[in-house]
């Protein structure tokens, strides 16, 4: 892969390593791997994740910090990693489903695109939204079961749960997170006992509606992002270390430390602008797979009745209520995750010395 750039008095041209798609990779290590790598991310990244849910079911706007002091003083160290045993053995199958349903649409879409004639980074912006869309749906398939019962173990416990002295409207509003659940076996049984299948899928709808457009946007924008990062540095690493060609042409090869770095901070900026946007629709999702609805019965709150509970407690801005942690968590999640699946793509590809 190479980009080119054009200036006034010489051309410049960078050469990236070569793209790895679907059918240069060794299936069965691509898949071994990535069990274990995602994993150990996703191991890591798991208190955020638990702060940002605390934040969004909470009545009223608490500080990450203090939310997660509160936490540790109240219920220990272990509570940050309540529910993380059930997300876990969604991971991997949910990851297995991503990683197919992305790599497929992206080799499938960027090979027909170009066949059409559009230029190489319209085409490349294409695939990597499409196969975004397809791989985010494909995985809520798993995730959303998985979701709906990690995050209400998540929740119990604490101010929202059984062990702190919330108030009496807190915890009747919180029913669904009391400590009822003895483990991620136990809230499956439950779940599915009370409500049927339809309780292990509540939030179905929106999560597509939350994630399949956040990573079309996503992957578009980490695409295009690269290619402006490589664009602005390009000229200044071609006069610092470019080679001048017989041509004329001067020519820049990063070392795979360069190009990590650049993933990673284009990784970054596309997590961050998807957090922002998308927001609003996942503290909805949350409170609907996680808060059981006082005006339902035992069944769910509607969306409707979620969107006027939050903005009866804190206005609009209730609806951006764990946006520090969201933003941490999927700018660090992006740019941990990117590094480790390029990281994993080059383990796993069959030919390893067409890489170079």
């Amino acid at each position: 892969m190479s980009l080119g750039a054009a200036e006034e008095d010489s051309a410049q041209e960078i050469h990236l390593p070569a793209d790895i798609d679907w059918e240069m990779l060794d299936k069965s290590k691509f898949f071994f791997l990535g069990a274990a790598l995602f994993s150990g991310v996703s191991a890591t990244l798991y208190p955020v994740v638990v702060l940002k849910t605390r934040q969004q079911i909470a009545q009223s706007q608490v500080s990450s910090i203090k939310t997660a002091i509160s936490i540790v003083r109240q219920e220990g160290f272990r509570a940050l990693y309540r529910g993380f045993g059930t997300s876990l053995m969604g991971t991997i199958p949910a990851r297995a489903l991503y990683m197919t349903a992305l790599e497929v649409t992206k080799s499938n879409v960027g090979t027909a695109t170009v066949r059409l004639g559009y230029p190489e980074p319209t085409a490349a912006a294409i695939a990597n939204a499409a196969a975004g869309l397809s791989a985010a749906m494909a995985a809520q398939l798993v995730w959303t079961p998985i979701d709906v019962v990690s995050q209400r173990l998540m929740v119990q416990g604490g101010d929202v749960g059984c062990s702190g002295p919330g108030s009496e409207k807190s915890k009747a509003l919180n029913a669904s997170s009391s400590c009822k659940y003895q483990g991620g076996i136990d809230a499956f049984r439950k779940i599915l006992n009370t409500d049927g299948p339809r309780g292990l899928y509540r939030g179905f709808g929106i999560s597509i509606l939350t994630y399949a457009p956040s990573n079309a946007v996503w992957w578009a924008s980490y695409s295009v992002s690269q290619r402006l990062i490589w664009s602005g540095i390009g000229c200044y690493f071609c006069k610092r270390d470019g080679e001048i060609g017989e041509n004329g042409v001067s020519t820049f090869r990063p070392d795979s430390k360069t190009v990590m770095a650049v993933q990673g901070v284009s990784a970054a900026m596309a997590g961050g602008v998807s957090a922002l946007i998308t927001m609003p629709l996942d503290t909805i999702k949350t409170r609907l797979q996680v808060l059981d609805g006082e005006e339902n019965g035992r069944r769910g709150p509607t969306i409707g009745q979620t969107v006027r509970n939050l903005v009866r407690e804190g206005g609009w801005m209730a609806c951006y209520r764990g946006l520090g942690p969201r933003w941490a968590s999927m700018s660090m999640s992006a740019t941990t995750m990117i590094t480790t699946y390029e990281f994993l793509k080059r383990l796993s590809a069959k030919n390893q010395e067409a890489l170079t």
